[in-house]
């Protein structure tokens, strides 16, 4: 199944990523990533979701999405310019021994080290999905201590011309 990126500008008010969430599960789309912050108008957020699932079914969902009263746009980045990022927070196992090698890892892929603790350094990965989930992989073999992902966001490309 492909995924889609859905993102929906919508009014800050409380109960409106309850409802957005509640048209997904309802027709048995489970969310991959979700993410939601305010915009440059504090009167509005941006909900950004990653889902699979099949296009018609995706059509009658952003459809139906479009008609909730807080919904002011809503827009799938499939198959559009879009630029799309990945936060990624990674605490890993860094025994002193070990501290350069991961260090040097975290530098090839232009993430930074934000924490070093006695027996772990915390690391910041910022990029596309396949970046950061390259990144991990590598850092499994050390020890991937704890993590948290924002999910992605994403907004279209401006047009150039």
């Amino acid at each position: 199944m492909k995924k889609h990126i859905i993102s929906a500008l919508v009014e800050n008010k409380s109960g409106v990523l309850a409802h957005m969430v509640g048209l997904f599960s309802a027709r048995g789309f489970n969310i991959d990533s979700l993410a939601v912050g305010e915009t440059e108008d504090p009167q509005f957020s941006r909900i950004t979701m990653v889902v699979a699932g099949d296009e018609q079914i995706l059509e009658q969902v952003r459809k139906q999405l479009q008609r909730l009263v807080n919904v002011v746009k809503v827009q799938d980045f499939s198959g559009t310019a879009a630029v799309e990022r990945d936060l990624v927070l990674v605490r890993v196992s860094a025994a002193p021994a070990k501290r350069r090698e991961v260090m040097e890892l975290a530098q090839v892929f232009r993430a930074r080290i934000v924490d070093v603790g006695h027996s772990d350094v915390m690391i910041e990965v910022v990029g596309k999905e396949d970046k950061v989930q390259a990144l991990l992989g590598l850092l499994a073999r050390y020890g991937i201590v704890e993590m948290a992902r924002t999910g992605r966001i994403a907004l279209a490309r401006s047009s150039r011309g």
